[in-house]
């Protein structure tokens, strides 16, 4: 049966693009992994590679196109055997994107989509019980966040490329040019090194910017003033010069943009002294400690996650709804093993959980939303009752933030293991460009139930 070549999706927050040209033409022979398409966003030019083997039948969309949105059908692919007569075999129900395709058990990319098998949070000092709560994406509640603290300080304004003027490169500060204009919202050159340098500079004066990098892999650039300029100057001045800023924007994997664009910062940052890093998964956590970030008199490493961003949670409908940094939530209970994550790598660790059910395996899943400074009681606390921990996390193993867990957990509740603690993470390899080899480099849910079944013996 003919098979369709799908518009494929370039990130998670994609919807639409061009097809700027057709590399191969109809009659002509594919193989898996040929270059046949190229097709262009307002950011970037790419290829669209063949999956199947066979003749291009018929192109559906004629290069030089423009919104081809994705999903679309662009051609259809003739297997050996078949003629132009099959075309009408071709199945009319589109096949899941490239995104989507990324990676089974990652969260589902796409807009509206719950997050995967959130809990609803249990009432807490910051959520009194009966609270009335909205469902809102991760990019809504970022940018409500950011929008009621300037409201609240006039001395906090952003900064960043293409957040003003274009609404956001992920479209999180849509709407702040408007409300607050260009004196706070500010367009700045692609230049990190430079406008995080200002950022700071503004933040030892007194004001309180959040500065966004369109990907922390771009956040390399301004690695000197982030670690030697904001992190180190509170204590090399004796404590007479503070530097409240957050350094905010997308961290590690997201979908087919290769390794540049892909690692997973959460190890470099926890290292240092004088940051705090923040790292959260549900829309809540990401609305309520952002604001705590921006009110912290010290540096804020805020990482978010692309694949995240059009992703649903309930937040609670609060006048000035704050989650204090520093502090791990449980959000499922359970007495066999601990599950210690954060960010997406929740989706892994709730994933496994509900699968680790089925076998009679309760497991406890604790989201550490801060890395730095690290709940570690919390942790230890649930490995004193399950006797048993696994890490999960998208980055690589050596010196990772399960690396540390691991070492706290030896250090305060060793006499309370009954097996090693176990690590899942991001295989040791720069991130691949291809899709099926992106899959194989992140973690999987299916590993972290083998692992969480190593560990208790099964």
């Amino acid at each position: 049966m003919p098979i369709q070549v799908l518009m494929p999706a370039l990130s998670p927050t994609m919807e639409k693009g061009n097809l700027a040209k057709w590399l191969k033409k109809e009659g002509e022979t594919i193989k898996s992994g040929d270059v046949i398409a190229e097709i262009e966003t307002d950011k970037a030019t790419m290829e669209v590679e063949a999956t199947d083997e066979g003749t291009l039948g018929k192109i559906l969309i004629p290069e030089g196109t423009a919104d081809v949105a994705v999903n679309t059908p662009i051609a259809t692919i003739l297997a050996d055997g078949e003629t132009a007569a099959d075309l009408a075999k071709a199945p009319a129900a589109p096949a899941p994107s490239v995104a989507q395709e990324v990676a089974e058990s990652r969260s589902p990319v796409g807009e509206g989509k719950p997050m995967i098998s959130a809990p609803k949070a249990a009432p807490t000092p910051q959520v009194p019980a009966g609270t009335e709560m909205v469902t809102q994406t991760i990019r809504e509640a970022l940018r409500d966040a950011m929008a009621e603290e300037m409201r609240r300080d006039a001395d906090v304004f952003v900064m960043g490329e293409e957040v003003a003027e274009y609404q956001g490169a992920y479209k999180v500060t849509q709407g702040l040019l408007q409300e607050f204009g260009a004196r706070r919202v500010i367009d700045t050159p692609i230049t990190e090194h430079g406008f995080a340098g200002i950022g700071v500079g503004a933040a030892m004066t007194g004001l309180k910017p959040i500065v966004e990098f369109m990907t922390f892999n771009f956040a390399m650039q301004a690695i000197d003033q982030i670690i030697n300029s904001a992190a180190k100057t509170l204590y090399m001045s004796g404590g007479q010069m503070g530097c409240s800023i957050v350094f905010r924007g997308p961290n590690g994997a997201a979908a087919r943009v290769a390794a540049q664009h892909s690692q997973d910062y959460s190890s470099w940052y926890s290292n240092v002294p004088g940051l705090k890093v923040v790292a959260p998964f549900s829309a809540a956590d990401y609305k309520g400690l952002l604001k705590a970030a921006i009110r912290d008199p010290n540096p804020v490493i805020f990482l978010e996650n692309e694949v995240l961003y059009g992703h649903t949670g309930e937040v609670p409908k609060l006048d000035d709804f704050v989650i204090p940094i520093g502090k791990a939530r449980i959000v499922r209970s359970g007495s066999h093993v601990t599950i210690i994550s954060w960010s997406n790598g929740m989706t892994y660790a709730l994933k496994a959980a509900d699968e680790l059910a089925k076998d009679g395996i309760e497991a406890e899943v604790i989201d550490l939303r801060t890395l730095r400074p690290m709940d570690t009681e919390t942790i230890v606390n649930s490995v004193k009752k399950t006797g048993r921990a696994v890490t999960v996390e998208e980055g690589w193993a050596q010196s990772g933030v399960g690396a540390e867990i691991a070492a706290r957990i030896m250090e305060n509740a060793f006499d309370y293991l009954d097996a090693p603690v176990a690590r899942v993470s991001g295989k040791d390899v720069p991130m691949p460009y291809a899709a099926n080899l992106e899959k194989l480099a992140l973690p999987s849910a299916a590993e972290v139930v083998e692992a969480a079944k190593a560990v208790c013996y099964r």
